[in-house]
């Protein structure tokens, strides 16, 4: 399966690659060194509709279909995966309020997260409970308000943002079918979030744990039904994770290309060393796996869009499982190259490797995306 952008679609890249390229590189290895979250660079980047652009023009958002996120996403991460994620991850949880929130969430929030005032999170993983989302022990009981009990982790944009999606146990005792999702303003009274700083990569994507403690809100503050958050929550699966293979996929493309700048530049025994066949030929392995991956991410972003789930489900986490494992060898082949220059920070292939790293872990394992692979097909 081929794909070809559209002017419209290309246009898009070539915007984010700009911006990427002129606001965000200079000043990637900073925030990665000191984990400042890039406030300035938010800002900048919502006047470009990159914050959660597919958020329908109606709320201020952009309005693109996922296949252009996907470039959005693949082109920042290019930039730099950690000032990258701290932009794409701004609108975490946007998405359920889009598709299940009454009108008066959807009016309210959506245009601040659009224009980058306000940054949501979506409160699902807990201290024992990743993968696992139906294990989840945070608790939500019915007092007059519904009042919300228990512990997130891993949460990104914890400490920054203004609103959380937070997915809670109605039914303790129903499993994956007592789960419901509220609308959380952080400001709320028992909602305390800890900054997570000791982080390998992405440091300048916010992280933090949840701490939630008698946290009331009102019934008006449920997100579609009671008892269907887990439903609600598996239509956007598909999606976050052929995100996650964009993220992954932009992240290899930066390696990619640093190899190939080192190895047009440095000389080792008297001439370049893309001319040894141990180099060009690592280099051309490295380029086949980020147009593999590139492909695959794609068509999964299409299967998506074409509302076809069982296709969507196998192929977004084939592209999750084999971008995330490409990028991390991509990146590792990348200071394989640069050597002894490679280990040290005077070049951002180390930071490469450390920021694509996490793309095997979130939106589901690589474990979990064998698993969904192996159901699909055998």
């Amino acid at each position: 399966m081929a794909f070809h952008l559209s002017d419209e679609q290309q246009a898009v890249r070539d915007v984010v690659r700009e911006f990427g390229e002129n606001e965000i590189r200079p000043v990637a290895r900073e925030h990665d060194e000191s984990g400042r979250y890039p406030h300035d660079l938010v800002a900048q980047a919502a006047q470009y509709d990159l914050i959660s652009p597919t958020i329908p023009e109606e709320y201020g958002g952009a309005g693109m279909d996922l296949l252009s996120s996907v470039l959005v996403t693949e082109e920042l991460w290019r930039a730099d995966p950690g000032i990258g994620s701290a932009i794409g991850s701004r609108g975490f949880g946007s998405s359920m309020i889009q598709a299940y929130g009454d009108e008066a969430m959807k009016s309210e929030w959506l245009p601040k997260i659009a224009s980058g005032e306000s940054a949501s999170c979506s409160c699902i993983s807990e201290p024992a409970h990743g993968s696992n989302v139906a294990g989840i022990e945070t608790r939500a009981e019915k007092d007059g308000d519904w009042v919300i009990d228990g512990n997130k982790m891993w949460i990104t944009n914890g400490t920054v943002a203004d609103v959380a999606v937070v997915m809670a146990k109605t039914d303790p005792g129903a499993g994956h079918q007592g789960i419901t999702a509220f609308l959380v303003e952080t400001d709320t009274a028992g909602f305390e979030a800890t900054k997570i700083d000791n982080k390998l990569g992405i440091r300048a994507s916010d992280l933090a744990e949840i701490t939630l403690t008698d946290v009331r809100v009102p019934e008006d503050n449920v997100i579609g039904e009671v008892n269907e958050g887990f439903y609600q929550l598996m239509n956007f699966f598909a999606g976050g994770r052929t995100n996650v293979a964009a993220q992954a996929l932009g992240a290899a493309q930066a390696a990619l290309e640093e190899a190939q700048a080192y190895a047009n530049e440095r000389e080792q025994g008297g001439q370049l060393i893309k001319e040894y066949q141990a180099i060009a030929h690592k280099i051309a392995e490295m380029a086949t796996s980020v147009e593999a991956a590139r492909s695959l991410t794609y068509r999964a972003a299409s299967h998506v869009m074409d509302g076809e789930e069982r296709e969507a489900t196998k192929y977004a986490s084939m592209a999750k499982l084999f971008s995330s494992e490409h990028a991390v060898d991509v990146a590792d082949e990348a200071i394989q190259v640069h050597g002894g220059a490679g280990y040290v920070t005077d070049h951002p292939v180390e930071r490469f490797y450390r920021d694509a790293r996490i793309t095997k872990i979130y939106e589901g394992t690589s474990e979990i995306q064998k698993n969904i692979i192996s159901d699909a097909i055998l």
